[in-house]
């Protein structure tokens, strides 16, 4: 029975994977009243689609793609891989994560990414493949090409989270080092006229092919700030993050992006997150695409359901998205849908599946009841006058956790008192 809902989940998600754009065809005219809308607030942005790799910009799914990509200051699951390489560091858990996406018509997105920590470092491992068929017909309406052209993005991240302590959860900073690589079928020698032999020119795909290296650098903090419960976890986080930093590939630039963003928690279930984001075209700055934001939301319904929705505010990519997670004993499966000015309601095709495996915290859990239970026992025998105990319960919190500061603050306490009532003795001896 236990294995039930890991078999669900599997089911569900190759069942949709396999699911064509046009089944998802429910015929609606809403779309482009919703289409000419936004648009009209936004306009168009006369330097989009100059930079080369646009799987850079499509997100593979999960809880980040449910909140329309504001996740750089959240980045607290699996899905800060593509927005905060600081966010490692920072999990909770180890965890493995099975992503899809249907982009746009029959363009796909698949992702799968690893992640875990090991005290105040973090680390994980990523690759992401968008693929497209690609046929070509000649004037004669024969087929005389065919294949996929396809894009891949491999990751590999590190963070380390300076200053960490029970007050201050840390200074965390991190970077992704991400090699990219573009495949592009051979094709022919016709033009957009008809000329030409319709012969097809061999290496010609590869002429068009290449590979690049870039990184992203993040920074991440987290607080409290306006705190009306009680909770150790920090209630505010803090993000800077630059991605895509690298050489331009065959003279087109990366889609480099400068971030700041905030997340804000003002009850414990609800998330409030806002990421402004900068593009720099490296090659020429007067080229860059328009400045853009970000915003999104998250509650938590039940302890195994929880909903998200977001609105990206981004020229000619206006983007609406709302989402779902039901969350297992050590599986979650994540389900979003977005609606943007490259969707269409016919069919309806940005749908993105993730279902993320839980793989245990390293006993962080426990160690953690450990120190509360040792700590408290240190407390009552304090409130009763017996130091020699308190100082021993600290101690022993302190070698289970060296950071645990109020520990560290109760044996100082008892040592100062010690000193005092030594003093105190030393006053009240004779000296014969």
């Amino acid at each position: 029975m236990k294995k039930a809902p890991l078999v669900l989940c599997i089911i569900i998600f190759l069942m949709l994977s396999g699911i064509p754009a046009r089944a998802l065809d429910f015929g609606s005219g809403s779309y482009g009243s919703i289409s000419d809308y936004l648009n009209s607030i936004y306009g168009p942005d006369e330097n989009a689609g100059l930079t080369a790799f646009p799987v850079l910009n499509v997100p593979m799914g999960g809880r980040s793609e449910g909140m329309a990509g504001a996740f750089s200051a959240v980045s607290d699951d699996i899905s800060f891989i593509e927005y905060n390489p600081a966010g490692s560091s920072m999990l909770s858990s180890t965890e493995l994560a099975l992503f899809h996406n249907n982009w746009i018509a029959d363009t796909k997105v698949e992702g799968a990414v690893f992640a875990s920590r090991f005290g105040d470092l973090g680390f994980a491992a990523a690759g992401k493949w968008l693929y497209t068929p690609f046929t070509e017909y000649n004037i004669y309406g024969d087929r005389v090409s065919k294949g996929y052209y396809s894009e891949a993005v491999a990751a590999l991240n590190i963070s380390y989270n300076f200053f960490s302590g029970y007050y201050f959860s840390g200074l965390s900073v991190g970077a992704n080092i991400k090699g990219a690589f573009r495949i592009v079928p051979d094709f022919t020698d016709a033009d957009d006229l008809g000329n030409g032999t319709g012969s097809l020119i061999s290496g010609s795909g590869r002429s068009q092919s290449t590979a690049m290296a870039m990184a992203d650098i993040g920074i991440l903090t987290r607080f409290d700030l306006l705190k009306p419960y009680s909770s150790r976890e920090k209630n505010m986080s803090a993000a800077l993050v630059v991605r895509n930093l690298g050489p331009p590939a065959m003279d087109d630039p990366l889609p480099t992006t400068a971030t700041v963003a905030i997340a804000y928690k003002p009850l414990r279930p609800l998330l409030i997150s806002f990421d402004f984001s900068v593009p720099l075209n490296m090659q020429d700055i007067s080229l860059s695409e328009r400045p853009y934001w970000a915003a999104g939301f998250a509650a938590s319904i039940t302890d195994f359901l929880s909903m998200r929705m977001g609105l990206m505010g981004k020229a000619g990519s206006v983007r609406i998205t709302v989402g779902s997670a039901v969350e297992f004993e050590k599986i979650s499966l994540d389900v979003n849908y977005t609606l943007d000015l490259l969707t269409q309601m016919q069919p309806l095709n940005r749908v993105s599946l993730g279902v993320r495996f839980n793989l245990g915290d390293g006993g962080r859990k426990e160690r953690a009841a450990k120190v509360d239970e040792l700590y408290i026992a240190g407390l009552d025998a304090y409130s009763k006058g017996d130091y020699p105990a308190a100082r021993s319960y600290w101690e022993d919190v302190l070698a289970i956790d060296p950071k645990f500061d109020p520990a560290r603050e109760g044996v100082s306490i008892i040592a100062h008192a010690e000193n005092v009532q030594q003093r105190i003795n030393d006053m009240q001896t004779l000296d014969y």
